[in-house]
């Protein structure tokens, strides 16, 4: 075979197997929070600390793969005395969970600037797979990726001892999170 021809075809198969690009994430437009009810009165908190891997290509939304680490320290309730009772043993544990975790294992196209999104989901040493929708929008030669995520904080071992009753704090919270991040 005609060595400019191999390498032609060598390349061309590299850029199949290659699926998509690694982006890098812009901390100062990228946030992650979580909603809850304490009382039935609705609360959000940011979580300061968190990283995001994310490899994505527009054109094969089915390549792409993210990850997403968050200090489970870094949550901010807005009052240092509440942010402490939230890293003790029966709310994240941060001693011994200092991180919570997602890794996608699937990604698949829902349409124009829509993804389906599954993956594992890692809080407190308890792993669970996840299922969500994601909207992805460019601007500026950056893609926004914001969506959100309900989970059951008891299932994994949120707020344990007297904290498991969901009278004083439901058990439904919403993950939500918006990440900008470009070449």
């Amino acid at each position: 075979m005609n060595p400019v021809r191999a390498l032609a075809l060598a390349s061309l198969f590299a850029s199949t197997l290659a699926g998509a690009a690694a982006l890098k994430t812009d901390p100062a437009n990228s946030r992650v929070t979580v909603v809850f009810k304490q009382m039935n009165v609705p609360v959000e908190a940011s979580f300061k600390s968190f990283t995001a891997g994310i490899d994505y290509d527009a054109a094969r939304p089915e390549a792409a793969k993210a990850s997403v680490d968050i200090q489970t320290a870094s949550m901010d309730l807005g009052d240092a005395d509440y942010n402490r009772e939230v890293a003790k043993k029966e709310w994240f544990n941060t001693a011994q969970f200092p991180k919570a975790s997602f890794v996608s294992t699937s990604i698949k196209s829902a349409g124009p600037g829509k993804l389906n999104v599954a993956g594992k989901l890692t809080i407190k040493g308890k792993t669970a797979d996840v299922n969500f929708p994601l909207t992805v929008k460019t601007d500026g030669g950056k893609h926004l990726f914001e969506g959100q995520l309900p989970i059951r904080r008891l299932a994994f071992n949120i707020g344990e001892g007297e904290w498991k009753d969901t009278s004083m704090v439901a058990d439904e919270v919403v993950i939500k999170f918006r990440v900008s991040a470009g070449k």
